[in-house]
């Protein structure tokens, strides 16, 4: 698990490095950035909107705010952290977990995976078609990871920790209008 972790800051700092590399370059030329950081914001919560609402039973569906960035040349990347199932309290204190908790809250995760990637799916080719990401060139990409929290006393074997869906802006319009299949055109994997 520390490795998964340190893989996502490294991660995280090339994409950082990389933006601050672009706004340099930008703002050295005179230029603004293609894509606007007010752009990307409404978009980053029009994507926590989109996860809040997905179970009725978990109001802490997204922790903390989806976060997104704009790379010139590449495309708009948004990551988030979903929690698929709130683990069982009682008010304020954890109860003890038993066999059989732990058992169906793996049930309930692994029926819920499919719920999120449809939910990524959608957002990718609403995001592709929306008036915020106008700006995104139609050959560059879009893309959402949604990295998913466990809890230290889960069974992980066989839950994913991070799913990706990315596609071309210009294939997922695409696929919108024609209504395609859209798994040709969305690239996912999950670790």
């Amino acid at each position: 698990m520390k490795t998964f972790w340190k893989n996502c800051v490294v991660v995280i700092s090339v994409l950082l490095a990389m933006t601050a590399a672009g706004s340099a370059s930008a703002a050295a030329a005179g230029e603004t950035p293609r894509v606007s950081r007010n752009t990307i914001v409404i978009a980053e919560k029009n994507l926590d909107n989109r996860f809040t609402r997905l179970w009725t039973d978990n109001q802490f569906a997204v922790l903390g705010s989806t976060r997104g960035v704009y790379l010139e040349g590449y495309g708009v990347v948004f990551t988030t952290e979903v929690n698929l199932v709130m683990a069982p309290v009682l008010g304020i204190v954890p109860i003890a977990v038993t066999k059989d908790g732990i058992a169906q809250h793996k049930k309930t995760k692994r029926e819920r995976i499919p719920d999120l990637k449809r939910a990524l799916q959608q957002a990718l080719v609403e995001m592709a078609a929306s008036k915020e990401m106008a700006a995104v060139p139609l050959d560059e990409q879009i893309v959402v990871v949604a990295f998913l929290t466990h809890y230290p006393w889960e069974d992980l074997d066989g839950l994913p920790a991070e799913i990706m869906m990315q596609g071309s802006k210009k294939k997922l319009m695409e696929a919108q209008h024609t209504g395609a299949g859209l798994e040709a055109v969305i690239q996912s994997a999950q670790f």
